[in-house]
């Protein structure tokens, strides 16, 4: 293990401790020299001086926290518990949320040791959350710990104030600098109604000891919902009058379980003008460049308010934001789906460089921005109490020995009727660790994306607590974008063009046919593993340069489509472009086949051909080392020219 693997292990023993200014330097990969701060012996309680000291010795900010789109992100939220003591309607189905086991939720100090590591890399406002962050026994503790973190200069926790009142003056002692309280309503019968628990009360008496220990501003968060509380915005501000509050009003947001629908979304713009028909002279307050919220005062109150727009006006060109789910998972996006395990990372004794590849990895994939409010309702996202991917399934889960049991799935499957009308032949597969199985005649179109969303998770013998690379599973109406609609793409065929009618098979004549310029993408993913990732990435695998020869491969087997598909025309290629990138997040390899001419017919079996023939190398290559790989979404991105138009595969799918 690397030195820094030993580091990051006695975190998680205890056998190394914090410093509240310890004598460790903060690298960057741009090679920006890092400032030494001093140290302070343990014990002493931190300078009032101390944001003051943090703001005068800026440290260089990570690459690795800084996205293709250079956004920094300086901000971490961290999910303390999935555990709530409400069951609010937009956060949580009514019938409730399956948690996790607590043995596959992160430790306090796997989580102290997340949150130094991204602090190191330029974090400096941490947020705790839930669930109900203040449930957790040893929240003080937590907020204690991140205080004493060199470069922090918040912490903050977004609570729904039910043991707030209780709890807050120890937080206070322990550092707490910042506190949201959720509050849809101000009236007692319909807050029991939105959150299907009793507590009105301990919520206000919450925020007025907030307001009486002298935070300023205490920022209450009120979700707005047509037909529920939108007849109390101009309450909700008249509470800004005489109190150092800051209300943001929140749109309504979609997630799994909540029922999100449109109708029920009120937009910033409704509301701003349902507030200013009583307040005219609102007016605009200054924000910092990244906030989340748009402020606005009334003047001469002494709180404002501020609207938090993430479905009518995204403000993700400015998001500094990441999060860390309770069971450790990495996720770049509120309203993506795609999330990566710190976790597992820590628990196999990673060491701080291949957890910041990790992490730099996916922050370095985050998108422009999100989806847009109705794909993202469409979208397969954990129920925001959560926010991360669901449980599995009983079906779903590790055997004892850490593998999938892909059998009991398939069972559980024909058990629920799921295998009506199946065709003729049948499937033979095994799962490792159990006998071969048979189920006659099963369905190819059931058992291909079974398979594939069951490989989405790593596992093998060469790690047993491997890394998840999680992608929640879509559906299939929505997992391809064409540029057409099939039914109105000019020659779409509704027969096989290359079955005649009476069954028999033919290879089409393209005589007939204009040349025209076509091209073709295609991509492949081979998950290679830890120990062959290490080897492929250094290049010391004794067959030589596994990239390289992928990449030749990969054109030479394009050149030989025809003789390898029976049916393929011989096209004269103009150009094949290969290219093979390794992705640490998820230790696999990522080959991406383009194919251009100006002929008859396509060429997209060319590229399908040239991305398979280069995972298959690279598996040829490695197998030496273990035949735990797998190679899965060989895949047409996209494909120009032709009668039938254009095609290009949708993002994420």
């Amino acid at each position: 293990m690397a030195a820094g693997g030993g580091r990051v292990w006695g975190l998680l023993r205890g056998k190394i401790h914090l410093r509240p200014w310890g004598g460790s330097k903060r690298s960057c990969v741009s090679g920006a020299p890092a400032v030494e701060v001093p140290r302070v012996e343990q014990g002493l309680a931190p300078s009032p001086d101390r944001k003051q000291f943090i703001r005068d010795h800026t440290l260089p900010f990570s690459a690795f926290l800084t996205d293709s789109f250079g956004r920094q992100h300086s901000y971490l939220r961290i999910s303390l518990t999935e555990k709530c003591n409400l069951r609010c309607q937009y956060c949580m189905p009514e019938e409730g949320v399956k948690l996790t086991p607590k043995s596959e939720l992160l430790t306090t100090q796997e989580i102290l040791t997340l949150a130094k590591l991204f602090v190191q890399e330029g974090v400096d406002k941490i947020r705790l959350t839930g669930g109900e962050p203040l449930i957790r026994p040893d929240v003080v503790d937590i907020i204690a710990q991140l205080r004493k973190l060199e470069g922090l200069k918040t912490t903050a926790i977004t609570t729904n104030g039910i043991n707030l009142a209780r709890l807050l003056p120890k937080l206070k002692e322990a550092g707490l600098d910042v506190l949201n309280i959720s509050l849809d309503t101000l009236v007692p019968a319909k807050f029991e109604f939105i959150v299907r628990r009793k507590g009105f009360h301990k919520v206000m008496e919450g925020i007025h000891r907030a307001v009486e220990l002298g935070y300023n501003p205490v920022k209450v968060n009120c979700v707005v919902m047509r037909g529920l509380n939108e007849d109390e915005l101009l309450d909700f501000v008249a509470l800004t009058e005489k109190q150092p509050l800051e209300v943001r009003f929140i749109e309504y947001m979609p997630f799994d379980g909540n029922k999100w629908n449109f109708k029920k979304m009120v937009s910033y713009q409704e509301m701003l003008d349902t507030i200013r028909q009583k307040w005219p002279e609102l007016e605009t307050v200054p924000t910092e460049i990244a906030s989340t919220s748009k402020a606005y005062k009334v003047p001469g109150f002494q709180g404002h308010i501020g609207f938090i727009t993430s479905m009518s006006d995204h403000f993700c060109g400015s998001c500094n934001r990441l999060r860390i789910t309770a069971d450790g998972n990495l996720k770049v996006c509120l309203f993506g789906n795609s999330e990566v395990s710190l976790r597992d990372w820590l628990r196999t004794g990673a060491s701080e460089e291949e957890l910041k590849q990790v992490i730099g990895a996916a922050v370095g994939r985050k998108k422009k921005q999100h989806a847009g409010m109705f794909s993202i309702s469409q979208m397969k996202n954990r129920p925001m109490i959560l926010i991360g991917p669901p449980p599995l399934p009983p079906p779903y889960q590790r055997t004892a020995r850490g593998l999938y049991n892909v059998k009991e799935y398939l069972r559980a499957f024909a058990a629920a009727g799921l295998l009506a009308g199946w065709c003729g032949g049948s499937v033979r597969g095994t799962t490792r660790g159990h006998k071969d199985f048979l189920l006659p005649d099963f369905p190819l179109t059931i058992l291909n994306p079974l398979v594939l969303s069951l490989r989405r998770f790593c596992s093998g013998p060469d790690y047993p607590a491997p890394p998840q690379c999680l992608t929640t599973p879509q559906s299939s109406t929505d997992t391809l974008a064409e540029t057409h609609n099939r039914s109105r793409i000019q020659g779409a065929s509704a027969h096989l063009t290359h079955v005649d009618r009476s069954g028999k098979v033919h290879m089409v004549d393209v005589g007939e046919k204009s040349n025209t310029s076509r091209t073709a993408i295609a991509t492949a993913i081979i998950h290679l593993g830890p120990k062959v990732f290490s080897l492929v990435q250094s290049n010391q695998l004794k067959k030589g340069d596994v990239l390289t020869v992928a990449q030749i491969a990969g054109i030479q087997g394009a050149k030989l489509t025809s003789q390898l598909i029976p049916l393929c025309h011989n096209i004269d290629l103009n150009q094949v472009k290969v290219s093979v990138t390794l992705d640490p997040t998820c230790l696999t390899a990522v080959i991406t086949a383009e194919c251009r001419t100006y002929g008859k017919t396509g060429v997209e079996m060319e590229a399908l051909t040239a991305a398979s023939v280069a995972a298959l190398t690279i598996y040829d290559m490695c197998k030496a080392v273990t035949h735990d790989m797998v190679i899965q979404e060989v895949k047409l991105i996209s494909k120009t020219g032709g009668q039938r138009g254009d095609f290009h595969r949708g993002e994420g799918s």
